[in-house]
């Protein structure tokens, strides 16, 4: 019986995942889709950046915003930087304001600010990605072009009453054959002003290069229908209707290849779950009262692996996670050592005493 309702508990978890894995696919970047027409923009799939300025005259300061954007899957968090200075876990879409005093020549951190995403943590608000097709839009204007519109939604910010909806709009821009070549001679120039400097899309104004011969303009971030709308441009090839997308570099299917190796280990978990007795032990162990104990002990480790594997998959396909990064609160236990020697150190000062140095410390 109690074996049964392991089973029954495991599954029932194991069933509630499968949402939360669903919503981590809800944008496939190798088929955007709107009235039997297909997008393949997942050559596009890579962190791009902008920014824009604001000066605050006369004062001697200026606001720099940097957007990020990464379509196809959850900004990485960057190395090196503060938790409370960094994107939230699953942002796609994510700006980071930083002040600028030319008089102290000094810059400091301002906001990161949640724009699209996938946030858990954040009254759990969902991507829910918005297709329009331009050629088969209701306004008039909208027609005249050859693409598509993405809107991508995110959570109030800041946190409070006081919050505002985000969301970005992206307007996907066919590029023709001319546009396409003049912006891979004025990257080839860039190129060669580098020196063979690693390519980078870090933002230097409100104009990237996405490495795919197209860019990404930034053109507004402002408040529409009580809701503060970022809007970016970007032309590429890979918006035209006539144009096959997608990265002949990276080899296609491997993920979907981890995630089915990750549902058949799931599979074999439920199916030891299920197994009678007599799969852990002989009959004659049952005189020694064990087997009752082993069915239990064999549930908690099929349940923790069951955790961890799912736990290692969303962070892999949410958060682009790799290495020691997989295995869910990983920080927390990275801190586990240094935890208990912090605990070790207050055990023996308690135990030692501070000594009598009649409250005066060394000079």
């Amino acid at each position: 019986m109690r074996l049964r309702k392991s089973t029954a508990i495991l599954r029932r978890y194991g069933l509630l995942l499968f949402p939360t894995l669903a919503y981590a696919m809800n944008l496939d970047c190798s088929d955007i889709r709107d009235n039997k027409q297909s997008f393949d923009v997942s050559a596009l799939g890579s962190p791009i950046s902008v920014m824009t300025s604001e000066d605050h005259d006369p004062s001697p300061t200026m606001t720099n915003t940097t957007f990020t954007i990464d379509i196809c899957k959850p900004l990485r968090k960057a190395k090196g930087i503060p938790k409370e200075e960094d994107c939230p876990n699953g942002s796609r879409v994510c700006g980071i304001q930083r002040v600028i005093n030319t008089f102290e020549n000094s810059t400091t951190f301002e906001a990161a600010i949640p724009i699209a995403g996938q946030y858990i943590l954040h009254g759990g608000t969902e991507l829910d990605p918005q297709i329009t097709r331009f050629k088969t839009s209701s306004s008039p204007s909208d027609r005249e072009k050859e693409g598509f519109r993405l809107q991508l939604h995110g959570p109030k910010y800041p946190n409070g009453k006081n919050g505002v909806s985000h969301s970005a709009v992206i307007e996907f821009l066919c590029q023709d054959k001319a546009e396409q070549k003049g912006e891979r001679d004025l990257a080839a120039r860039k190129g060669d002003d580098d020196d063979g400097e690693e390519e980078d899309h870090s933002a230097t104004g409100e104009i990237a290069h996405d490495g795919h011969g197209g860019t990404l303009k930034y053109k507004d971030f402002a408040l529409v229908d009580e809701t503060k709308v970022l809007s970016l441009e970007w032309r590429t090839k890979y918006a035209c209707e006539n144009t096959k997308g997608g990265d002949d570099s990276k080899a296609k299917g491997s993920h979907w290849g981890f995630f089915t190796w990750m549902i058949i280990v799931y599979a074999l978990l439920l199916q030891s779950l299920s197994c009678p007795h007599s799969c852990y032990l002989p009959r004659h162990v049952s005189l020694l009262n064990l087997r009752g104990l082993m069915d239990g002990g064999c549930s908690i480790f099929l349940a923790t692996a069951a955790y961890l594997i799912f736990g290692s998959w969303l962070n892999y396909n949410r958060y682009s996670a790799r290495g020691w990064d997989l295995v869910p609160h990983s920080e927390t236990i990275r801190d586990i050592p240094y935890i208990f020697k912090d605990w070790m150190r207050r055990v023996l000062s308690t135990v030692q005493g501070g000594g009598s140095r009649g409250g005066y410390s060394a000079v």
